[in-house]
């Protein structure tokens, strides 16, 4: 069992006993493995064509669930085609895993843009990838084919979104900003991790913001998450309660979508925004401020 008290967080076991239902063409419940292969590790991540829980259907972050023309989310239209298409529905219970460099990286990206777009009841498996099959069970290669049917979106609800004009609002009001990158990238010493593109032309990080590194708020031994009580301390490491608004941000917004996650789906902050244009827009924008070196 999850220490946390939220449907949102699931178990492998919990995913392992509802099988039968994953992999049946009904849509009340369908799983998903979403990433980007092109910024894994091979030796830490097993391609969906190797293997995947039985009936999980594979999107690819940047192909499916982005535009590449405006470096933007889908819109409500290309979201609802998406999902018609795969046969889940807007009373689907959606349960994401992923892997990569960071359990569930991309997949929580998906869990806030499904959010964005209004759908009840999604769910994340606690570790991702890496624990499912580090801890032996079922994988498949069997593709599924279910029915297409119909996906009707609510929202978009833009009070999980931050744009650059909410940013700026924040700096100048003192609302909270958690940069979730590495250390090096958070003080400019490095603008993108290892391996990856440089999105933005300055190192640093904006003004004011706190770092709290992604890796921090899961268990080295297994990449679940942390117990809240320790997820709070690291919080309040860096002056952060459940009584102020949030602003996270990261790369490119996919980072930050897990501790959007963690702040509002398992501490239960009421007003948490994830800056989807995160530094690859900050980083580039004239005359932005930015600070770099530790945070005072």
């Amino acid at each position: 069992m999850t220490a946390h008290d939220t449907d949102a967080l699931v178990t492998a076991d919990w995913v392992e006993d509802h099988l039968d239902e994953f992999q049946s063409d009904d849509p009340d419940y369908r799983l998903l493995e979403v990433n980007n292969p092109t910024v894994t590790d091979d030796s830490e991540y097993t391609p969906y064509e190797d293997g995947h829980v039985p009936g999980a259907i594979f999107f690819h972050w940047e192909e499916d669930l982005s535009d590449p023309v405006t470096r933007d989310i889908l819109d409500k239209e290309a979201f609802e085609k998406l999902n018609a298409e795969a046969g889940i529905t807007e009373d689907s219970t959606v349960v994401l895993y992923g892997g990569g460099r960071v359990p569930n990286w991309f997949a929580l990206f998906a869990y806030w843009q499904y959010k964005y777009y209004g759908h009840e009841d999604v769910r994340v498996i606690d570790g991702g990838k890496p624990y499912w099959v580090e801890n032996d069970y079922p994988l498949t290669t069997d593709e599924p084919e279910f029915t297409a049917g119909e996906y009707d979106a609510r929202g978009p609800f833009e009070s999980i979104r931050a744009y650059k004009s909410d940013v700026e609002q924040a700096i100048e009001s003192g609302v909270p900003l958690v940069d979730v990158r590495s250390p090096e990238e958070f003080t400019g010493e490095v603008i993108a991790p290892e391996g990856l593109q440089e999105t933005a032309q300055r190192g640093g990080h904006i003004p004011g913001a706190q770092n709290v590194p992604t890796t921090s708020v899961l268990n080295d031994d297994d990449g679940t998450f942390k117990d809240p009580e320790e997820l709070e301390e690291l919080y309040e490491d860096v002056g952060i309660d459940e009584d102020q608004s949030v602003v996270t941000y990261c790369r490119v917004g996919e980072r930050s979508s897990i501790e959007w996650y963690v702040l509002h789906e398992l501490l239960g902050f009421d007003d948490v925004e994830n800056y989807d244009g995160s530094w690859t827009e900050w980083g580039n924008l004239i005359r932005a401020p930015i600070e770099t070196g530790d945070a005072e």
